[in-house]
């Protein structure tokens, strides 16, 4: 309904990839919030909604069950996502305090988009394969159906002998991932692309850049419509729980995978890095460390918004969760692979006031992996 002065503010979040339950709107410009749970009870913390008819009016909006999400410690130092146009994303001081997450902001336009990160819709995805499709040598292919019934689409593109997989988005609302993928697309197909155009003489690439769609439309934050978190499923999955990952198992199985990276975010940490597979077993007696290796050098000095210093744990030798694709997918084919973490926050090495880590810069950072990924097919190429 239209504001009136005196009336509850009116916040909305039935579309796709939006995620909030209004528990109370007393006031004209005040609103207290819950977030829905994925499928499955076990994770939430993506949000997305729409706030109408406040234009120019101090209002606060509080999220009340932010204490009970999949990782709280994440909200110290986050910075809301806010946009009147849905084009452009900027960034709002954010309190955390007793479990609660308030945002205190005064809208610019009549409708107020607010997010956990800038969202990268279904249509936004069907939008970039139906842009990919009409470049030549893409093929465009449905590997299966999800939960829901949704194609599994990949596109492959490359005439060279080797065999690199790139999928992103098993977490749905890591939708920075498909923000990268934007950028890795456009710069991979780019015919007057030198290095790109080098690198699919020597490789063919395998995408999926979205494998959680089900997941995403209906605003969770890391299952699919069955509640299974896919990035969990890699050692077993099923057509009922995983369909996504077991179909795209079944495909790499048919290709063969010579190098996989596994595109993410990262709720808690302010920093880009990767996430090996030292911990599979046989790692430190192959050539694995070499092309890894040579890989994350090359990445890094493609873009200095990626860094090694800041990340996860190593695992110790024989000690990885083969569940996880990273790992599952170098101990099935033997070959390097990677999963790639964005964060929700801001790069703290290079931190933007207004934008925070954005669209933008992960597009330019899947752009910057197109010279890691040539650096990683020479290698391939002097190890033979």
């Amino acid at each position: 309904m239209p504001f009136v002065r005196g009336h509850p503010i009116h916040i909305d979040s039935n579309f796709d990839s939006g995620n909030i339950e209004v528990v109370e709107t007393s006031t004209p410009n005040r609103a207290d919030l819950r977030i829905r749970k994925d499928a499955g009870d076990e994770h939430m913390q993506w949000f997305y909604f729409r706030v109408d008819g406040v234009r120019g009016e101090d209002c606060t909006f509080r999220i009340l069950n932010a204490g009970e999400a999949s990782y709280p410690k994440a909200w110290d130092g986050y910075r809301v996502c806010t946009s009147a146009d849905r084009q452009s994303w900027t960034r709002v001081d954010t309190a955390y305090e007793d479990g609660v997450l308030t945002i205190e902001h005064r809208p610019e336009g009549q409708m107020q988009w607010y997010a956990y990160f800038a969202p990268y819709t279904h249509e936004q995805h069907l939008d970039l394969l139906a842009e990919c499709q009409w470049v030549d040598g893409v093929t465009v292919d449905c590997l299966g159906a999800t939960v829901e019934g949704r194609d599994l689409h990949r596109l492959t593109v490359g005439r060279g002998p080797l065999q690199f997989w790139v999928i992103g988005r098993q977490h749905p609302g890591e939708s920075m991932a498909s923000w990268w993928m934007d950028g890795f697309l456009a710069r991979l197909l780019d015919r007057d692309d030198a290095l790109a155009r080098r690198l699919l003489d020597a490789v063919t690439v395998h995408v999926v850049p979205h494998m959680n769609p089900d997941g995403a439309i209906r605003g969770h934050l890391r299952c699919n419509a069955a509640g299974a978190n896919l990035n969990r499923e890699w050692a077993a999955p099923t057509i009922e729980r995983s369909p996504e990952v077991y179909w795209t198992l079944k495909a790499m199985d048919a290709s063969g995978v010579d190098f996989c990276l596994d595109v993410h975010g990262d709720e808690e940490l302010p920093y880009n890095f990767l996430s090996g597979l030292e911990g599979v077993e046989g790692y430190d007696s192959s050539r694995l460390p070499v092309l890894c290796g040579v890989f994350a050098a090359a990445y890094e000095r493609a873009n200095p918004d990626l860094q090694h210093e800041h990340g996860y744990p190593v695992d110790a030798p024989g000690t990885a969760n083969m569940t996880m694709c990273t790992n599952a997918i170098a101990g099935r084919f033997g070959c390097p692979a990677y999963t790639l973490e964005m964060p929700f926050k801001d790069n703290a090495d290079a931190p933007d006031p207004v934008f925070g880590w954005s669209p933008q810069r992960s597009a330019l950072l899947g752009a910057s992996s197109i010279d890691a990924l040539f650096h990683l097919a020479e290698a391939f190429e002097e190890a033979d």
